[in-house]
């Protein structure tokens, strides 16, 4: 078959990652969207390519080194991700703290890597990593909603005819604030819900009371107020 052109320009590179991402960094410095890395996790094991055993300080400063040049290759709405497991994970993001600013930690996402106890693990079994993320300005990046199923949609019901649409009762939170009801009543609950001004209204069906106002307390959400739903972390 002849040569194809890549329309997406990608490249594949082979070598040292160090003097690889320092050759990326002269052409694309400020330009990246998105780093995804995968580095040794330290645990002490020996692999053909790489020592997976190096001291703690000298992993760190390994690590230093290349999370610099990644933060010089993203763009100002860009992000990194790392897979990192309990061994550094902690360490690591004090780390990636101090060279992305703590206020640009994102979330630490629980990667569930297997879905079985381990028999014969010595203290407990241990059924996770992390995926650390990182923005360069977390006020500028957001992640890409996902559409909403099918599934989540059917659990909006309208028995009761509802000229609004489908919806589902939510339990409010547990906070505090006084709330004012039809007739223009205030009322200070016991159990202190915290309600959005905007949310009062027992007279628009917004706000159920099971028993007395001071029962329990339910909000109805409306299906077409949803938007599409966000990537959570456990």
């Amino acid at each position: 078959m002849g040569e194809r052109e890549d329309l997406f320009d990608n490249r594949l590179i082979f070598g040292d990652n160090l003097l690889a991402l320092k050759a990326l960094e002269a052409e694309f410095a400020g330009r990246v969207k998105c780093v995804f890395i995968d580095p040794p996790y330290n645990t002490g094991s020996a692999f053909t390519h790489y020592d997976d055993g190096v001291e703690h300080s000298i992993w760190l400063s390994l690590m230093r080194v290349r999370l610099e040049i990644i933060r010089r290759l993203l763009s100002g709405d860009g992000s990194l991700w790392i897979t990192i497991d309990d061994n550094e994970c902690h360490y690591l993001k004090v780390l990636c703290d101090e060279v992305f600013g703590r206020t640009n930690f994102v979330s630490n996402v629980i990667w569930q890597k297997k879905f079985s106890p381990q028999n014969d693990a010595k203290w407990i079994s241990n059924s996770h990593d992390h995926v650390l993320c990182y923005a360069v300005d977390k006020n500028s990046w957001f992640p890409n909603a996902l559409p909403r199923s099918a599934e989540m949609d059917e659990r909006y019901k309208n028995p009761d005819n509802d000229p609004r649409g489908p919806g589902r009762r939510l339990t409010l939170p547990a906070r505090s604030i006084g709330i004012v009801i039809s007739g223009g009543s205030s009322h200070l609950l016991e159990r202190r819900f915290f309600l959005p001004r905007a949310a009062v209204g027992v007279g628009q069906r917004k706000i159920w009371f099971f028993g007395n106002l001071h029962g329990k307390a339910l909000q109805r959400s409306m299906l077409n107020q949803q938007e599409q739903q966000l990537t959570h972390a456990l």
